[in-house]
């Protein structure tokens, strides 16, 4: 996040319990970074963690709001001391009985200041999980729980996800998309629902039209274009879990690798100016969807500060949902577009309600 967002948004609690932003795509356009340094902005951590795949010498997160720095701590005192299928029961990822014992387990190895804020939260983690707590994912709870079984039954939910051809997943579209249905996204997903509900509502300032237009248009990409099969985002909407195919930090293939790069990962409260400013010099950079928060003027001193922090040759990685954002134009002479990589990856992007994802290298 950046400093101007400080002042308008709430950051006392968690947000983002786990990472809406499809983590495949990311290091895939990050490529691997050996010895190198990345950056990511913080949020729960999920993607962070993914990037110590791309095995640089470190990660840093950073994050302004102590409850997301709160996230990645538990993550990582979680990660070498649970099994996989242990940290999955400690997330709300599957179901547990002993969530209760996995999180004193791992708040016995937090500081004090992750501990402190955690513990509070047991009953919480003990009923949903650790993943499965922050203000985004009760948005989805409650259209889940109480409103998408007035528009659709159980058995027509479920069917989402059984395999298609496209032809047969457009035809699919086409009678989910029931009256019931449009009015349900006209107003569960309109700006003021989703400002009081999921998003703060500043993160609305910079967006023009309708927010739940925009969720309209981007249905179509993840029950027609790519395969809902594979998409654990949109199984976790609709059903409350990720069904076979994890995000990518959370598949068990991985989980020894990012164990044991666990200490390569730091974590900052802050802004991305802080670390821009800090001495910094970054390799890549996973910038998640915050340019879209800051007025044009935020975005241009922000973006200063970053190529500032970066590296010849380092990549940097970001996301458009309603708001366009790219290199601004008195930087051209400096930034390299990479929409080769950008829009293939895009196409397939599982965190379906980004509109754009952008790619661009510093000379």
């Amino acid at each position: 996040m950046s400093t101007e967002i400080t002042g308008k948004a709430a950051f006392e609690a968690i947000r983002y319990a786990q990472l809406w932003e499809d983590a495949d795509i990311l290091c895939q356009a990050i490529g691997q970074r050996p010895g190198g340094t990345l950056v990511s902005i913080g949020s729960a951590g999920d993607n962070a963690l993914a990037m110590l795949l791309c095995d640089p010498a470190q990660v840093v997160a950073v994050d302004l709001s102590a409850a997301q720095v709160a996230c990645v701590r538990l993550r990582i005192a979680a990660w070498p001391l649970l099994s996989h299928p242990e940290l999955l029961e400690l997330l709300g990822f599957s179901r547990s009985d002993r969530r209760g014992a996995l999180l004193d387990r791992v708040l016995a190895a937090c500081d004090p200041v992750t501990a402190g804020f955690w513990t509070p939260l047991r009953d919480q983690v003990v009923r949903y999980g650790a993943g499965a707590i922050g203000k985004f994912e009760r948005y989805f709870r409650i259209f889940r729980k109480y409103l998408l079984p007035l528009v659709h039954s159980r058995r027509t939910i479920d069917a989402i996800f059984e395999p298609r051809s496209e032809v047969e997943r457009a035809t699919f579209l086409a009678r989910w998309n029931n009256r019931r249905w449009r009015w349900l996204l006209k107003g569960f997903f309109s700006r003021t629902a989703m400002g009081a509900l999921g998003r703060d509502p500043a993160f609305f300032d910079h967006v023009e039209g309708s927010a739940s237009d925009h969720v309209a248009r981007r249905i179509e990409h993840a029950f027609v274009a790519n395969d809902p099969v594979a998409n654990p985002y949109l199984r976790w909407i609709m059903t409350g879990n990720h069904g076979p195919v994890l995000p990518l930090a959370f598949r068990p293939e991985h989980h020894a690798t990012i164990a044991a790069r666990i200490d390569r990962l730091i974590v900052v409260e802050g802004t991305i100016e802080d670390m821009a400013a800090g001495g910094l010099q970054a390799d890549g950079w996973n910038l998640s969807d915050i340019f879209e928060y800051m007025s044009p003027a935020a975005f241009e001193e922000t973006y200063a500060g970053i190529l500032a922090a970066s590296r010849p040759g380092a990549r940097l990685v970001y996301w458009n949902m309603m708001v366009p954002r790219s290199a601004p134009a008195c930087f051209a002479d400096r930034i390299v577009p990479r929409p080769d990589i950008a829009a293939p990856l895009g196409a397939r992007d599982k965190a379906f309600f980004y509109s754009r994802f952008v790619v661009e290298d510093v000379r």
